[in-house]
């Protein structure tokens, strides 16, 4: 005779962490580049819950079809990040009411979907850079790295920046931006049940072309939550630009606590000013250490692999957004997560 499923559950001993406790404590969450539904099924099949798009335009039509797409290959949206139309708010120029009602319509829309979360940063005029796209890693996998001597070669691995304006800007300038920034949307976000979290600056420079960076150290993301007791204001801890700054990343999960909403999960070797990307379990961080840290904090929202190593067959693939390394990435989170729970 089979048993149902609660009395399946209350057969475990008591000492047995359930499978679905440890992975309901976090959502394991991913970026599907390529956007096939085999990819949304490949994830679906190792465990995954919930993934991250990219802002697909104005309107809910789009975001409608989309959460169609992934809720039929059994997961959900998470959060929204990339190709945000936020470029011309940071720079403080005529278009930044244009962006602040597009922002406020994406919130809305975001609503509407059931999507908790929009993941943005406020590096102006550049976004994400590296120097180098092919790094070699273990096994000659490629990675991503990034020497300030070699500024000039920089690539920036946004979209929504390349044709960007030169003009400098200063820490002031962003600071009075991101202000306004925030006093315009986080109302409108609370309403709407979704979560801005702010991801640092990477690398986390003083400046970087000409331009000013703020989000660069743990006493700025300590000033950012000063601006707003809202909670609508939180924190997307991405550990490898964190460990770019030379922190200690259990320690800094800690210390930032509650306001950790949204994580990107990585690591790198070297400094904010020479670094590369590494596979997840070789780099120096304890990753243990952090998982832990996170478990320590209450945290329980999306967790995601972030910038992978390209594989082999994959190296004509996006770089850090290939999947294969990400199969690999979320194994070891998995292990990780589960090992946490039961020590």
């Amino acid at each position: 005779m089979q048993l149902g499923l609660q009395e399946k559950r209350d057969s475990f001993p008591a000492n047995f962490i359930r499978p679905e406790y440890w992975k309901q404590n976090m959502q394991l969450t991913s970026v599907v580049t390529p956007f096939t539904d085999d990819n949304l099924k490949l994830l679906s099949q190792i465990g995954v819950t919930h993934v991250t798009i990219r802002y697909p335009g104005p309107g809910l039509e789009m975001l409608q079809a989309i959460k169609t797409r992934v809720t039929a290959c059994g997961l959900q949206i998470a959060a929204i990040e990339g190709y945000l139309p936020i470029e011309n708010i940071k720079l403080g120029n005529e278009r930044f009411d244009e962006e602040i009602a597009e922002m406020k319509s994406l919130l809305q829309n975001m609503q509407q979907a059931g999507i908790p979360f929009v993941c943005y940063n406020f590096m102006a005029g550049t976004d994400w850079v590296r120097t180098e796209l092919k790094a070699p890693e273990r096994g000659g996998a490629f990675v991503t790295g990034f020497d300030l001597e070699q500024a000039e070669q920089a690539v920036s691995l946004s979209e929504t920046t390349r044709d960007q304006e030169s003009a400098p800007v200063t820490a002031e300038e962003l600071w009075t931006n991101l202000k306004r920034f925030l006093q315009e949307l986080l109302p409108v976000a609370e309403a709407c049940g979704v979560t801005l979290a702010m991801h640092p600056d990477d690398p986390p420079l003083d400046t970087f072309m000409g331009k000013a960076r703020i989000m660069n150290s743990v006493e700025s993301f300590e000033r950012l939550m000063e601006l707003s007791s809202s909670p609508a204001n939180g924190i997307c801890f991405c550990q490898g630009t964190f460990a770019e700054m030379g922190v200690d990343i259990p320690a800094t999960i800690e210390r930032l606590g509650s306001h950790i909403r949204y994580v990107h999960f990585r690591d790198i070797r070297g400094t904010r000013e020479r670094f590369v990307e590494t596979f997840h379990d070789n780099g120096p961080t304890d990753m243990f250490a952090a998982v832990k840290a996170y478990q320590n904090i209450g945290f329980t929202g999306p967790i995601r692999p972030d910038h992978v190593p390209q594989l082999v067959g994959e190296e004509a693939g996006e770089p850090g957004y290939t999947m294969l390394g990400r199969l690999h990435a979320f194994g070891y989170l998995q292990g990780l997560i589960e090992g946490a729970q039961k020590c």
